[in-house]
């Protein structure tokens, strides 16, 4: 296992601007240090790049310290592929990738909705999409919460998932809250941020408020509420079903890691290259969320034990029988499912691992982001998991 003064070094290189570098000690390199505080970039100019972590001094976002004045600020795009590595989000998939990318068109069949809409409370605010379906007609419908990736936008998730179509098959409401450059410059959910783990706090506060206010608006099963994510989002889909257990009937995590992997921008660097140790949800957090996980056996970028220590963090003290099955997809991915049974038969924990997969949505469609269309369809897994649990049951 790497070294905590290892982190440090790769924190260091990261605030110098030495982005190559610090990636090259991510992957176990040894670069040689230089002066602390300059480099000289290829046209011989002084960079800098200091990045202050979110806190309450920084209003939970990511800020960037003033230039100096002998100094220019890096482009962005040797920023993005440092940032791309650091909350858990890179292109390891087919689709494509990038904050520069437009954001694909979203088809809605006649008869269906995809509505703007913005929650705000004391904490802050966010945008969030809304998919009302082809059939709604009035009655108490599921919903399902979905939290994007980095550099992702509910646009972009919403094509690279298929999750409406899905939604409209089975006549649910999907929410897609936006997560804006101000709060992370990658659009990444702050999972690694110890303020962002905290019922009635930071983000999930806000996710939860968005979910509270579709109820308010819109006639919603609350005995049928999902919470699903990607990478940085399936952190803070694990965080959420750990803070808001009461909330959230069933939770999936895609290519995540489990609430309390990090609290903070070093371990965040660990628990991605070798999983978050004692990951532990709150102390409040008794019941076991039945829990939908997905990870590639090749993700480059999140290690897949921290899929592991998903189901271990869900199974927590449950006494669970398991079964193993094991297929191909269409697509040709091999695959291992894993599914935990209480005493009764019933299953509450799934947990599938992808023979080649990267970091990538499973079954996806390729006009989206980070995905990779050859492995089974993980929205529609999900949604049948979800269906099959109820908060009343």
């Amino acid at each position: 296992m790497r070294s905590h003064i290892d982190m440090m070094e790769a924190l260091r290189l990261t605030r110098q601007g030495r982005l190559e570098e610090a990636m090259a000690v991510l992957r176990g390199a040894s670069p040689g240090r230089a002066d602390a505080n300059q480099q000289q970039s290829k046209d011989g100019k002084l960079t800098v790049l200091e990045m202050v972590p979110p806190s309450s001094e920084t209003g939970n976002a990511w800020t960037v310290l003033p230039r100096e004045s002998a100094a220019i600020f890096h482009p962005p795009p040797a920023r993005r592929r440092f940032f791309d590595r650091l909350p858990t989000l890179r292109g390891d998939g087919g689709g494509a990738a990038g904050l520069g990318r437009k954001p694909p068109n979203v088809e809605v069949p006649s008869g269906a909705r995809f509505e703007d809409h913005v929650f705000a409370n004391e904490i802050g605010s966010r945008s969030y999409k809304l998919y009302v379906p082809s059939r709604y007609d009035g009655s108490p419908l599921p919903l399902v919460v979905m939290l994007h990736g980095c550099t992702q936008s509910p646009d972009d998730f919403a094509v690279g998932t298929r999750m409406n179509e899905h939604a409209d098959q089975q006549t649910m409401l999907v929410a897609y809250p936006e997560q804006p450059k101000s709060a992370n410059p990658m659009r990444c959910w702050n999972w690694f941020n110890g303020s962002e783990q905290r019922r009635d706090h930071g983000e999930p506060a806000l996710i939860a408020g968005i979910t509270r206010q579709i109820m308010r608006d819109f006639p919603v099963d609350p005995n049928r509420i999902y919470v699903a994510g990607l990478s940085a989002g399936g952190a803070a889909a694990a965080i959420m079903g750990a803070t808001y257990p009461d909330l959230y009937a069933a939770i999936g995590v895609h290519s995540g890691l489990a609430c309390g992997a990090a609290c903070d921008l070093t371990s965040a660097f660990m628990a991605m290259r070798h999983g978050g140790g004692e990951a532990s949800g709150p102390a409040s957090a008794t019941a076991l969320v039945p829990t939908i996980v997905f990870h590639g056996d090749a993700d480059k970028t999140v290690d897949p034990v921290n899929g592991d220590q998903v189901i271990a963090q869900a199974k927590s003290t449950a006494r669970l029988a398991k079964s193993v099955v094991r297929g191909q997809s269409a697509g040709g991915v091999s695959y291992v499912r894993t599914i935990h049974v209480n005493p009764a038969g019933r299953s509450l924990l799934e947990q599938w691992v992808l023979s080649g997969v990267g970091h990538a949505w499973s079954g996806g469609s390729p006009a989206g982001s980070y995905t990779d269309a050859r492995g089974p369809d993980a929205s529609r897994e999900m949604v049948r998991f979800f269906l099959e649990h109820s908060a009343a049951s």
